[in-house]
């Protein structure tokens, strides 16, 4: 198994667009099922920044999503959305609205997960578009990279875990 840890790339597009690539060592449906199963999420969610104390997920088009984390000083994080696309393996879309802030849903963000399968290992790539370059300023500083990295090489181990059985 050759590892990635770390390795995602994250780019500003525009004003209001994020875009995440990271290859990961692991076949796509292995990936997917650890992106959508609720206690493969809970696992590399928080990364090492907390624990997880709810996940949630309706996998359906007008389905809903709710992650919640309590970081070590017993602050609870969450976050919501709701599906807006689905094709199994290959590509969700849904919204992410981070619940301490006020209005969350107002300043959700749509985020495109698409999975690519290349010789047995996976291109993920997710574009986040925030509808104010404010708030993808907000997400960007709130220091998101580094629980991404750490979250990304957890969910690559569980889906590397799966493939070797």
């Amino acid at each position: 198994m050759a590892t990635t840890s770390g390795t995602a790339k994250v780019t500003t597009i525009g004003d209001t667009k994020i875009l995440i690539e990271r290859e990961l060592d692991a076949p796509r449906h292995l990936v997917y099922e650890a992106w959508t199963t609720p206690e493969l999420v809970a696992r590399w969610w928080p990364s090492d920044r907390g624990t997880s104390v709810s996940t949630e997920i309706d996998l359906r088009v007008g389905g809903r999503w709710r992650y919640v984390m309590r970081t070590p000083d017993g602050t609870e994080v969450a976050f919501h959305g709701e599906y807006r696309e689905i094709v199994p393996n290959e590509r969700l879309v849904s919204t992410e609205a981070f619940e301490g802030i006020p209005d969350a849903d107002e300043h959700a963000s749509l985020n495109t997960l698409t999975l690519t399968e290349i010789d047995g290992r996976t291109k993920l790539e997710i574009l986040v578009e925030h509808p104010t370059k404010m708030g993808r300023d907000m997400h960007i500083e709130s220091g998101m990279e580094g629980g991404l990295q750490d979250a990304l090489d957890l969910l690559e181990e569980i889906a590397a875990e799966r493939a070797r059985g």
